[in-house]
């Protein structure tokens, strides 16, 4: 396998049109990260993995291959490895000609093809499946088909377009567990494109969130998560209440705001806040703690819904005419039912206060 390259993408655009698919994003991904580039439909991360591939030229800037500038190379010459979302396998090829075509386009050996083949096949699990057709492998043993077929030609970089979205739930996880396995063992610097929160969770050293074909924020999955700078972002990776107020109070990253629920103490990414200023708490589910009385923000809330989902409790509440979820394990919830009042706490570092 190559050695592992880092990627510098500098302010790259890409127009169709009169429509603005990649907005100037500068992005630097080190050697062997496993980097994801997250986003609703329509935000760009597909058109951005493309010029990465070299099937979309950008109109302003240039991807850097380590030092090597790959903007105008074709896609042959890149060294790079594609995973494509619909696995893209030969129907009359066996699963070692699947794998082996790029190589037999590069003009190996039959020696190096099987070789080649062998080892990727074993690397993904499949060895002893050669000859079998893409019709008579199952959806994740068609997708180890499709990495092997990316891995087989040793790239410098794999490129993954939303690899999972055509499997089961089961099978996603399954894949997931794969893909981080082959990840340990390869170090390959690895860009994974996906709209599933879980996937980007789960698995990415560090991933960019996008928006309208813009970079919002690039962090480590549990940092973006933990401290999101835009409601956005909170928004879009995972769930979370809202809670409108103003400020009263700011001191660098901490401040204290005027809510429905009283005066709530947060931490902040804005910069400046001046007292009577509109901004949002934003307090993921599962940081609501029940009856916590050590909490920096504690209030009474009235449960409205109870939802066992088995392992969680989903538990929606009312406190001032304000409606908040909160999430909580089943032996620490009890038997709660609608009309219950509740004491509820959250500490001042999981309430993440931004720009309304």
């Amino acid at each position: 396998m190559n050695a592992s390259t880092p990627i510098r993408i500098a302010g790259v655009s890409k127009h169709y049109g009169a429509a603005l698919a990649v907005d100037n994003v500068s992005l630097e991904i080190g050697a062997g990260e496993l980097f994801f580039l997250l986003g609703p439909s329509g935000c760009g991360k597909t058109t951005l993995l493309r010029m990465l591939a070299g099937f979309l030229t950008p109109d302003a800037g240039d991807i850097f291959f380590g030092d090597i500038c790959i903007t105008n190379l074709p896609p042959r010459e890149r060294d790079a490895g594609l995973v494509f979302q619909t696995y893209a396998l030969w129907p009359h090829m066996t699963v070692a000609d699947n794998v082996a075509y790029g190589l037999r386009v590069r003009g190996k050996s039959n020696q190096e093809i099987a070789e080649h083949v062998g080892r990727a096949l074993k690397m993904v699990r499949l060895d002893g499946l050669e000859l079998r057709k893409p019709n008579q492998l199952s959806g994740g043993q068609q997708q180890r088909v499709a990495l092997a077929r990316a891995l087989v030609i040793e790239p410098r970089v794999l490129l993954l377009d939303e690899p999972l979205s055509n499997l089961d739930a089961r099978l996603r996880d399954e894949m997931r567990d794969e893909i981080q396995r082959l990840h340990a063992e390869t170090r390959l610097t690895m860009v994974y494109v996906t709209h599933d929160q879980k996937e980007a969770l789960s698995l990415a050293d560090r991933l960019a969130v996008m928006e309208k074909g813009r970079l919002i924020q690039v962090g480590t999955a549990r940092g973006v998560y933990d401290r999101p700078t835009t409601r956005f972002v909170a928004n879009f990776l995972g769930d979370s209440n809202f809670l409108p107020g103003t400020v009263r109070e700011a001191d660098g990253e901490t401040c204290v705001v005027d809510t429905a629920l009283g005066s709530v103490r947060g931490t902040t990414p804005l910069v400046g806040l001046a007292p009577g200023r509109a901004v949002v708490c934003s307090i993921r589910p599962h940081a609501l703690a029940l009856n916590a009385a050590d909490a920096t923000n504690r209030f009474e809330a009235d449960v409205k819904r109870v939802s066992f989902l088995g392992e969680l409790v989903h538990i929606g509440v009312e406190a001032n005419g304000a409606a908040l979820e909160v999430v909580a394990l089943p032996y620490s919830a009890g038997p709660l039912k609608a009309g219950d009042r509740l004491a509820l706490g959250v500490p001042a570092d999981q309430v993440v206060v931004l720009d309304a």
